[in-house]
């Protein structure tokens, strides 16, 4: 029962995704607007511009999402190219949940209301979880198609591992995307030095596993609600 629910769900998904994504633009365009709008309240307000850096972080959290709407919008594209957008896709997805390490920021401010910054924190992070989560599912009903629902779960759950690294990476270590093209030698030396010392990187190990089932439980949440409404 739950195998067919579950073709029927993504074979669903597929048409929709199929017939185009003007709806979803225009209500994340919306939900972003609202969030820099909260943002520029604050700037306004305070005279500051300590939290601007959000609105770059939002601006990340969108190209994975841009990139999958694109891929999804032709079903057949040359292999080539479909290598090329998943090799773009995959190094920016971790982005878009990167912003909910931002809340790290939250703390009492003179002239600034707490409750204000941890609207603003928590707008930002939504919007962008948001953008990754959708983002994934529209990679995995693409998978699906073509591999099935077994593998697209276990490419699912090797994405949300990897993003979860990735948010290591950039929150710890301080890497960002770009780093790939501009500096891959201290990257990759960097990467592995974690998996050859994982004892000694306690803390990377600890936080990847425990944001990767952060991130596979609310991505399941996402994927159930709409079996559900299916």
């Amino acid at each position: 029962m739950f195998v067919t629910k579950e073709k029927t769900f993504f074979a669903s998904a597929s048409q929709n995704l199929s017939r185009g994504s003007l709806p979803v633009f225009l209500f994340y365009g919306l939900v972003s607007a609202v969030s820099v709008g909260l943002l520029l309240y604050r700037v306004w307000m305070s005279g500051n511009v300590t939290f601007l850096f959000l609105a770059w972080n939002l601006f990340l959290a969108w190209i994975p999402f841009l990139i999958s709407n694109w891929l999804v919008s032709k079903p057949e594209r040359k292999n080539w190219v479909i290598i090329l957008a998943l090799g773009a896709w995959l190094p920016f997805l971790p982005n878009a949940p990167y912003i909910l390490t931002d809340l790290f920021h939250l703390r009492a401010r003179p002239g600034i209301p707490l409750w204000l910054d941890l609207i603003i924190l928590l707008s930002f992070a939504w919007t962008g979880l948001l953008l990754g989560l959708n983002s994934l599912r529209q990679i995995q009903v693409w998978l699906f198609d073509r591999w099935g629902a077994i593998w697209s779960w276990v490419s699912v759950s090797a994405i949300l591992f990897l993003s979860s690294f990735g948010v290591y990476l950039g929150r710890y270590l301080r890497w960002n995307s770009w780093d790939i093209l501009q500096r891959p030698g201290d990257l990759i030396a960097d990467i592995f030095d974690i998996i050859l010392h994982p004892f000694v990187h306690d803390k990377a190990i600890g936080f990847t596993l425990g944001f990767c089932l952060f991130l596979l439980m609310a991505y399941g949440s996402l994927v159930f609600k709409l079996n559900q409404n299916s």
